[in-house]
């Protein structure tokens, strides 16, 4: 019995320091390896795991068929993997469905929906998106949360069950069928893959402010247009502290730079692309060659706003 409540409180304890890990981590989001912390999932064992995950998606999905997108997509986002902290590879897919989402699974293993490709105006959009979902691999997230969730339940655990391991190995196995328990990240972790993400799309050569526009827009989506934005965005949505946090972090952790890629005619036409294979009316393409913010002071930044049927012009900054 001793023993058993030694247990108990070594649970209790470990869930106070995941706790106060995940408090730590979105308060100080720029870590030498967001990836540490309380876990009991090896890393190896965290690319199983997703891959065993990602069977499932495959299994479930309908993937797009077509060459050209899916190239697009996968260099893009290797591209963002490169300039982040992720220590495993990524295998990316392009899921056909006009609900706007992405999601990554531990591991690194990266979906896509098209929907999210046509929902995102320029480049720098997408690419936020996708450095969001990056650094949840990056800081380890879907195993640092059911690390969470297994230290909880020992700590919870009545006496009389504290040896039924079996049945709780069951659970853990069927879990795998059920990715969306990866993808629920406390308000601590949406906020620290706020600011890695930042960075990621920073070093990458991308205006940050993209993922703060296409955030904010999809909140007033989900308003007007219930339902076509996947239940996973809608249940962490870019809130007013979340906007203020990212624009903190932006303004202390990133020195301003002259010029920003905002978008790219490449972008636009992948974009046309899935346009003409669903049968949607297309917005008038953006004027050929890489768009650049420019800044010309620091006190102020225009944030470009160009209606669809217009061509975007680089957006200056000045008092």
């Amino acid at each position: 019995m001793k023993r058993a409540w030694v247990i108990l409180a070594a649970g209790a304890a470990l869930a106070c320091a995941a706790a106060a890990g995940d408090h730590k981590a979105s308060a100080t989001s720029a870590d030498v390896d967001p990836g540490k912390g309380v876990n009991f999932y090896s890393l190896e064992r965290e690319v199983e795991m997703g891959r065993q995950m990602a069977a499932e998606v495959d299994r479930q999905a309908r993937f797009l068929d077509d060459p050209v997108v899916t190239e697009y997509v996968n260099r893009l986002s290797q591209n963002l993997v490169r300039n982040s902290d992720a220590r495993v590879p990524f295998i990316v897919r392009v899921i056909d469905s006009n609900e706007v989402n992405a999601f990554a699974l531990p591991g690194g293993f990266l979906f896509v929906n098209t929907g999210l490709v046509l929902r995102a105006k320029s480049e720098a959009e997408l690419a936020g998106v996708l450095a969001h979902e990056i650094a949840h691999v990056a800081a380890r997230h879907g195993t640092k949360q059911a690390t969470r969730s297994e230290l909880v339940n020992y700590a919870s655990m009545p006496l009389v069950f504290a040896g039924g391991w079996a049945g709780y190995a069951v659970r853990q196995l069927a879990a795998l069928a059920v990715p969306l328990g990866f993808l629920q990240f406390t308000r601590g972790m949406e906020k620290q893959a706020d600011a890695l993400g930042l960075e990621y799309l920073y070093r990458s050569g991308y205006d940050p402010l993209a993922f703060v526009d296409f955030f904010e827009r999809v909140e007033t989506l989900e308003k007007t247009r219930p339902g076509l934005v996947a239940r996973v965005f809608s249940t962490h949505p870019m809130t007013a502290s979340r906007i203020k946090a990212a624009q903190k972090m932006m303004q202390r952790r990133l020195a301003p730079r002259s010029e920003y890629v905002v978008d790219t005619s490449e972008f636009q036409d992948i974009r046309g692309r899935l346009v003409r294979f669903e049968d949607r009316v297309a917005p008038r393409r953006h004027e050929d060659g890489p768009v650049l913010r420019r800044r010309l002071s620091d006190s102020s930044t225009t944030i470009d706003a160009a209606p669809d049927d217009t061509a975007r012009t680089p957006a200056k900054t000045g008092n």
